[in-house]
């Protein structure tokens, strides 16, 4: 019963007419960046952080997560027609997707990845109602020990599942936490590491770091390799599948929800790594494997279903335990504190129209990109067609507007700009910046919770192996990196990834 009066709370705030319209407005931009390669959910959400502060709390966060489940949407549009994913977990859909479009069936497979996508979805804001409250009522016996030794889980997953290598993600872990550190120490009010600037006393904005290695450090890249789109087509038929197409495509759906919805809990690339599980796993039940790769329709079903239910129930862990488990999420972080809300177990008391609210506007924005999807597939086929070099001067004035808009500095433009090109430079050394955006959010928690920990045990660090939760978490996070570091299994985790290269 209190199920369903929290969830009549949610219908009541997610179909107010604001919160329906920024709900729209959340999808169809999700969309539209999704299906625009170069632009990501990341960079677009740094960009509109500032247009939040002049709206409420559940309107911010209903737009804001449209963009984000909305661009898995819009990633498997160019991944079908052009070969080119516009978002890192459409990858897999472009093996089968693409080679079904040279066939003629590229309707069939857009089709297929709507409709996996929303069935996905529906399924995993279920499981979001169900588990979420559950999770966050644990959470609250959480002390300061439980709080630092998950958040080193959760660093340490996320440099397992970051692609490349271990040093670098690593590297960029520690790199992430040092930044975080900037500003005036919460104890003692000295400054620290601000180099004798005042702008630097509150610290660097996040807003800034996203947008410079996410936004400006993207835009560089892909101005040095920018991609000749060659369409098929311009002219999509066929969106219907057949009877058939519907029954071989639904245990795929079916187990991709399942992998995607466990998968997008962890840390780390939860919807591309769910994405090239659900396709090995469809590639290895199939009785014909060997269609894989060629045209198959399961190949499409299954990563489609995975990455927008990873997508999805990705927000679980930054809800109920204030723990980002992907860039994005760090950025969902970011606008709750801006919004005056400290994220964690006690949103969904303090906070429950907020909570609730957000659930159900994810199941009406997965109907929402079901109705706009395929109608506007030939809008979205001509927004492909735009060439990268007419859109990228857009990208760095919103990015510029934006960043200057927080506190009205100069400054921080620049600094947006000096990490852009740290961000580039990165990138051409195979460092992956997700680690660091994660290490730079969740550093200053990380400390606080460390401090809190040991001023409560009078310096003594055994404290955090007295606790069974915090040393059952710590455990497990050395156990992690025990046996990644294990030949057999690192070479194992080496090829996987250059699998998705």
């Amino acid at each position: 019963m209190e199920l369903i009066s929290n969830l009549g709370l949610g219908f009541a705030t997610a179909f107010s007419f604001w919160n329906l319209a920024y709900c729209l407005i959340g999808v169809f931009l999700g969309t539209a960046i999704g299906v625009l390669p170069g632009l990501g959910p990341v960079a677009t959400i740094a960009m509109l952080l500032p247009v939040t502060f002049g709206l409420s709390p559940e309107t911010a966060m209903i737009m804001l997560a449209g963009i984000f489940y909305g661009a898995q949407y819009g990633g498997s549009t160019t991944a079908i027609l052009v070969n080119l994913p516009g978002e890192s977990s459409s990858v897999v859909t472009a093996l089968d997707g693409y080679q079904m479009a040279r066939q003629g069936h590229a309707g069939k497979a857009l089709a297929t990845a709507a409709i996996g996508s929303f069935i996905a979805g529906t399924i995993a804001t279920v499981v979001i109602a169900f588990i979420a409250p559950a999770l966050s009522n644990i959470a609250l016996a959480f002390g300061p020990r439980e709080y630092f030794s998950l958040m080193v889980l959760g660093l340490v997953a996320s440099v397992v599942l970051a692609s490349g290598s271990l040093l670098h993600a690593i590297g960029m872990i520690v790199l992430g936490l040092l930044l975080g550190l900037i500003g005036t120490d919460v104890n003692s009010g000295t400054l620290r590491y601000t180099f004798g600037r005042f702008e630097l006393a509150d610290g660097i904005s996040f807003v800034v770091v996203a947008m410079g290695m996410f936004g400006i450090g993207e835009i560089l890249v892909n101005l040095e390799n920018e991609t000749t789109r060659t369409m098929l087509s311009r002219k999509v038929e066929g969106l219907m599948p057949t009877r058939a197409d519907l029954r071989r495509i639904m245990a795929p759906v079916a187990r991709g929800t399942t992998i995607g919805s466990v998968l997008g809990i962890l840390p780390g690339g939860g919807a591309m790594l769910a994405s090239f599980a659900a396709y090995a796993l469809e590639k290895k039940v199939s009785r014909q494997p060997e269609r894989f790769g060629h045209g198959a329709i399961e190949g499409v079903a299954g990563p489609e279903s995975a990455n927008n239910a990873a997508a999805q129930t990705s927000f679980i862990p930054m809800l109920t335990l204030g723990i980002p488990s992907n860039p994005t999420m760090a950025l969902m972080i970011g606008a709750l504190i801006m919004q005056g809300i400290q994220p964690g177990p006690s949103v969904i008391s303090e906070q429950p129209a907020l909570f609730w609210g957000l659930i159900v506007s994810m199941w009406i924005g997965n109907v929402m990109l079901l109705v706009l999807n395929l109608p506007l597939i030939g809008l979205w086929v001509r927004m492909i067609g735009i060439p990268y070099h007419f859109l990228y001067p857009c990208i760095v004035f919103f990015c510029v507007i934006g960043v200057f808009s927080i506190n009205n500095a100069t400054f921080d433009i620049w600094l947006m700009a000096l990490f852009g090109v740290a961000g580039y430079v990165l990138r051409k050394l195979d460092c992956e910046p997700a680690p660091l955006l994660l290490g730079f959010v969740l550093g200053p928690m990380l400390e606080e919770h460390l401090r809190r920990a040991m001023l409560i045990s009078k310096g003594d660090p055994t404290g955090f192996f007295t606790s069974p939760i915090s040393a059952g978490l710590l455990f497990v996070a050395a156990a992690l990196l025990i046996s990644i570091l294990l030949p057999a299994i690192r070479n194992k985790r080496e090829e996987a990834f250059q699998e998705e290269e």
